[in-house]
């Protein structure tokens, strides 16, 4: 993460794609080829900012509680 590149988000080394957006865009139902092809990164690039969105997930409480 760098403070002067997409407002210090986490990103893909030596890209300026943040993870959020791959993310977001494989839960919008874009398959990971498609992803890659759309934002010019190699498929193990997608899957990385899987794997570190999955470490993230394992490691935070989640964000909302569920109401009861």
């Amino acid at each position: 993460m760098d403070p002067d590149v997409r407002f210090g988000k986490p990103c893909l080394s030596g890209t300026r794609m943040d993870i959020a957006t791959i993310v977001g865009a494989l839960a919008a139902g874009e398959t990971i080829d498609t992803v890659a092809a759309e934002y010019a990164l190699t498929v193990e690039q997608v899957r990385a900012a899987l794997a570190y969105a999955a470490h993230v997930a394992a490691h935070l409480p989640p964000a909302v509680r569920q109401a009861s």
